[in-house]
């Protein structure tokens, strides 16, 4: 059979396939390089923090745009680092005509630069700036106000802290080889596992408290936005529940809800004294204090399925015939191909679990619905879903009704 002739028509859609292709795989490429260089944004994104670019920006006013030079000129006002610039790295440009503050601008340009790439920042060019040219000025994009600093002075910044910590990044050398022995590499890597850990590592363990502290308070502000299922409780159990914030937050608005925070010993013994609140040091797997309710925020993501299993059979234990367990944790998806920030927000957080905890992972609806029927709870309900996580409760008979 003869080939068909090769006509205009023929060789254009020809050439029109194989610069398709081209640019598919320059796509191709271009994502490979982006994975291989991301540690950049992280950094980038903590210094910015850091520095309070985001609050230098939110300062100047609602939807506020600020050129790189008025965000050096105000750096250096709040900031003495900022004005002792190293001149021996930069000798050359400061003898040209060029100052620290230029010096300092122009790398809070290629920040900015690439955190608007990213959609943290926005970015727009105005004209007729000096000598008539254009310059680059930045705002703030709608995810860049959780690193701001909130009516309650908490922001996401100290979780980022958190995670890109020294103790963390040292954890992620040696994730490798701790897959091929099937070890926890937190523990591989530091000689203990992490709740271990930070009895041991003061700085560490006030930097943790921290970001708990920012995101439980971000977290809780939003629940109570959405969530009413805590009006008819009169004693709440917080197990797992840090220095208190969840219950100084819940007793706020429900002045007569009585709080029992119960944790480890090692951090009770820094939970301040609050209103309403009973702290009660103890382990949860052993015992946990008996109250209407119980409430857990990110504490069965931490552990294994025996863990979480023993865990909820004692709270099952602690409650009254009509009590129930609220869980707040994240839900993995069923569908995998599923690739929206929700989802890899999750993702990303379930390998940090496996990575960091004992066994700790994220779990989908019905994975949660086997652990409570398992425990003797009659089943679960999904209340609401707020800061990529759901309230559920577990509940101990069939027609609980409580909201």
């Amino acid at each position: 059979m003869e080939s068909p002739a090769k006509t205009p028509d023929n060789i254009c859609n020809l050439q029109n396939g194989e610069e398709e292709e081209e640019e598919e795989e320059n796509q191709h490429f271009s994502y490979a390089m982006q994975l291989a260089t991301s540690i950049s944004l992280p950094m980038v994104l903590m210094s910015a923090v850091r520095l309070g670019l985001f609050d230098i920006i939110a300062g100047a006013g609602l939807n506020a745009q600020l050129s790189p030079s008025e965000i050096a000129s105000r750096l250096s006002e709040s900031s003495p680092t900022a004005a002792s610039i190293n001149r021996g790295e930069y000798d050359h440009l400061i003898s040209n005509g060029g100052n620290s503050e230029d010096i300092i601008a122009g790398m809070l340009d290629r920040m900015m630069r690439l955190l608007t790439s990213h959609s943290v920042l926005t970015c727009s060019s105005v004209d007729g700036v000096g000598d008539g040219g254009s310059q680059r000025v930045y705002g703030l994009a709608p995810v860049a106000k959780y690193f701001v600093r909130n009516k309650r002075g908490v922001s996401l910044g100290p979780f980022l802290d958190l995670n890109n910590d020294i103790v963390i990044t040292q954890t992620w050398y040696g994730f490798e080889n701790a897959v091929l022995e099937g070890a926890v590499p937190f523990k591989k890597m530091h000689g203990t596992h992490l709740f271990d850990y930070l009895e041991r590592d003061k700085r560490y363990n006030e930097l943790f408290n921290k970001a708990m502290i920012n995101h439980t308070t971000i977290v809780m502000d939003k629940i109570l936005e959405n969530y009413k299922g805590f009006e008819h409780i009169e004693t709440l159990v917080d197990v797992g529940g840090g220095l208190g914030v969840n219950l100084e937050i819940l007793t706020t608005k429900y002045s007569n809800l009585k709080g029992i925070n119960f944790d480890l010993p090692h951090v009770i013994q820094h939970a301040p004294t609050r209103p309403g609140i009973n702290h009660i040091a103890g382990d949860m797997f052993e015992r946990v204090p008996s109250g209407d309710a119980i409430f857990m925020k990110w504490i069965l993501h931490d552990w294994d399925d025996s863990h979480c299993l023993k865990l909820l059979k004692n709270c099952h234990k602690a409650l009254p015939e009509n009590g129930k367990v609220i869980i707040v944790d994240a839900l993995l998806p069923v569908d995998i191909s599923d690739n929206s920030a929700c989802t890899k927000s999750t993702c990303q957080m379930d390998i940090n679990m496996m990575t960091h905890t004992t066994s700790g992972r994220e779990r989908n609806e019905d994975e949660f619905l086997t652990l409570a029927l398992e425990a003797g709870f009659q089943g679960i309900k999904l209340k609401c879903f707020v800061c990529n996580l759901w309230v559920m409760e577990f509940y101990k008979k069939e027609n609980h009704v409580h909201d």
